[in-house]
């Protein structure tokens, strides 16, 4: 009875063992999920911060778009109240008419330079890739003529190599023991002949290879080309502000361009501004002429390189000094004033 009591007791002991880990294991698996959720909590923390930056981000462009909405209105209703009044409808109709003819100069040098520049572009990407063309011919000829040097050099120390071993393997009388010795010396240096070959074509092919595989990269126009389109656009535009000066308009188109209203009583009564709509209409007409156009800029532009400086060599827009304060018959206000704002169409 005694051995039964201690083996009962025994086992209640291995039972409490068990009880004892399992209870440790789940504390464990516990302390886990506890720790996966306070992560959890972490990042959802973050992600609800991140959420609100964003949410008063989009806020405040809202409020920046209702206020720049409620600019345009504003606009809209001081136009809408002033051409609805005679005294005020005219002046505003020439004021508009003026701004126009503005936007139509800059819309003109936008055009043009858009022009020279795709015109340039085809043509020095063509000079590009011929040029490229060339010289990997040139090259890819000398590289083939190496290689198959190569090829010739490993096939014949392979040739060697292999008349060696054929001369050593009838060597086998006993008489012929130094003549085995001169021909396993000569086998030995062939072999080093022969993998220095093999070498020297590997790196050969090698070079064609990266030959073959490189390609051509076009950087787009070169400084010079853009000098020159930006010269051309200065003389364009001295061009467009000549005529326009001739119609008596240039002044007033000027100042209309850094307005966004008209001056109350600033261009007279109604005949008036009748007549200055007409003038304005005469002077499109006379800003869209295309004839004898190219060859007037390209003599005002070779003028401007002559006596056209630049701050740096990185620089492709002449300095406006250089082309206003020339003591010749050629000279230009056009950057000097930011006529038609050229400086947004300049290439840079």
């Amino acid at each position: 009875m005694r051995l039964v009591a201690q083996f009962m007791k025994r086992i209640r002991q291995l039972g409490f063992l068990r009880v004892a880990i399992r209870d440790g294991r789940e504390a464990a698996e516990d302390d886990g999920r506890i720790l996966h959720l306070f992560r959890n909590r972490i990042e959802l923390k973050k992600s609800f911060s991140n959420a609100q930056e964003e949410i008063q981000r989009l806020k405040d462009r809202v409020k920046q778009q209702e206020g720049a909405t409620a600019r345009v209105q504003e606009l809209l209703q001081g136009l809408e109240a002033r051409l609805a009044q005679p005294d005020s409808g005219y002046p505003a109709l020439v004021f508009y008419q003026l701004r126009e003819l503005w936007i139509l100069g800059q819309s003109l040098l936008r055009q043009f330079i858009a022009e020279l520049e795709t015109q340039q572009l085809e043509r020095e990407r063509r000079n590009f890739f011929a040029e490229f063309n060339r010289r990997q011919f040139g090259r890819r000829q000398t590289v083939e003529a190496e290689c198959l040097n190569a090829e010739d050099a490993a096939a014949a120390a392979r040739a060697r190599v292999g008349e060696l071993e054929r001369l050593l393997a009838g060597l086998q009388r006993f008489w012929h023991y130094f003549q085995r010795r001169r021909a396993r010396q000569e086998l030995h240096a062939a072999n080093i002949q022969s993998l220095l070959a093999e070498q020297a074509l590997g790196e050969a092919r090698g070079v064609r290879a990266a030959l073959e595989a490189e390609q051509p990269n076009f950087t787009g126009l070169s400084m010079d080309s853009r000098r020159a389109i930006n010269l051309a656009a200065v003389a364009y535009g001295q061009v467009l502000r000549e005529r326009l000066t001739r119609t008596g308009l240039f002044e007033s188109t000027h100042q209309a361009s850094g307005r966004r209203e008209p001056v109350p009583g600033e261009y007279g009564d109604r005949p008036r501004c009748e007549r200055l709509m007409g003038e304005i209409q005469r002077a499109r007409v006379l800003l869209e002429e295309r004839r004898d156009l190219l060859p007037e800029i390209r003599s005002r532009a070779d003028a401007f390189r002559r006596i056209a400086r630049y701050r740096n060599d990185t620089d492709s827009v002449p300095d406006a000094a250089s082309l206003a304060n020339d003591d010749g018959a050629v000279t230009s206000r056009v950057l000097v004033e930011d006529c038609w704002e050229i400086y947004r169409v300049l290439l840079r």
